[in-house]
């Protein structure tokens, strides 16, 4: 199964951040973009891919250990970026991101003790993806309206282990499917 390891925001974080992205695709070339609902909004952690169903109990059991020994911290979802020339549009984070980033690093430790294939280490950038385009664009007018935004901070509690279930259908525009399959409380708490 097609996986990974997720930090999810509320779902009050949520419907502030969809006023922001309602506005957003009202703006020139807009509609050049396929853009991501709030069931999609997450910041990923560490990008599994296909795991074998064999090796799925040995990483949650890690990721669970990462869990525990990550305390809660503070994040804010916070203006934006993109990657690849305008491929992809994304809103950004602010808070304890040193904590974040080391509940990344650990993540992906856990899937590399558990026998995932990670491929080659990148830093890790706090980001969750609002929009992308299959041509580079200029996204300026996105990343100016996005720049002035900071949403209601809140305390990340749990680190969940997540299942995406690629579009089969073949109707434009339909998104992946998300769904928990791990949550696991930080700090030992809950």
């Amino acid at each position: 199964m097609r996986l990974f390891a997720a930090v999810l925001p509320p779902d009050e974080v949520c419907r502030e951040l969809a006023a922001v992205v309602d506005e957003l695709r009202g703006l020139p070339g807009a509609d050049g973009m396929r853009w991501t609902g709030r069931p999609g909004w997450h910041f990923t952690l560490a990008f599994y891919g296909e795991v074998d169903d064999d090796l799925v109990p040995g990483l949650s059991e890690r990721l669970e250990r990462a869990a525990r020994r990550t305390e809660p911290f503070s994040l804010a979802v916070r203006g934006g970026g993109q990657f690849g020339h305008g491929r992809a549009l994304w809103a950004g984070a602010e808070g304890e991101l040193a904590d974040l980033r080391l509940l990344a690093e650990r993540a992906e430790a856990a899937a590399r003790k558990a026998g995932v294939p990670m491929g080659e280490h990148r830093r890790y950038k706090a980001h969750l993806t609002v929009a992308r385009s299959r041509a580079a664009g200029n996204v300026r007018p996105f990343l100016n309206a996005l720049a002035g935004f900071t949403g209601r901070t809140w305390t990340v509690r749990e680190l969940c282990l997540v299942r995406s279930n690629l579009p089969t259908s073949g109707v434009p525009g339909e998104q992946p499917r998300y769904e928990a399959v791990g949550r696991w409380a930080l700090g030992g708490a809950g």
